[in-house]
């Protein structure tokens, strides 16, 4: 099989008890710097928080990387100008990200709610797999 030793998909996104999510790892050569480990999370979230770090004015650097695709988590560089911790600027970051994407699922809600949806029912018409105009062959 192909698949034999591929991780179980569970292990990579759901913390087990007892299990950290985030490992905060202070930087000593750069001031107010500071690198955080996000376990069980990818691209998508490490993503999607850089961007919203960039938008802190506070924020002088953002940036991450996953070391490698097979270890369930990424790295996020932060660099403050010092009147916020990185830490502060993460955590601000996170209840931004939390407060649009809320938005958002409202906003959804509000447009959908009382919206009739044509999911193709017996008035669709199929098109034949076989058509009258290949017949000359």
């Amino acid at each position: 099989m192909a698949l034999a030793n591929l991780p179980d998909r569970q292990s990579l996104y759901v913390l087990q008890d007892g299990e950290r999510g985030l490992e905060i790892i202070e930087d000593s050569r750069i001031p107010s710097a500071a690198t955080f480990r996000v376990f069980k999370q990818d691209h998508t979230l490490a993503n999607l928080l850089r961007s919203q770090l960039l938008l802190d004015e506070s924020v002088i650097f953002a940036g991450y990387k996953v070391p490698h695709p097979l270890e369930p988590y990424f790295l996020l560089k932060v660099q403050t100008n010092g009147t916020v911790a990185p830490s502060r600027a993460l955590k601000n970051a996170c209840i931004a990200v939390i407060a649009t994407v809320t938005n958002l699922e409202k906003r959804f809600e509000e447009q959908f709610r009382d919206k009739e949806f044509d999911l193709g029912g017996a008035e669709v018409q199929q098109q034949p797999f076989y058509s009258d105009a290949y017949a000359d062959f």
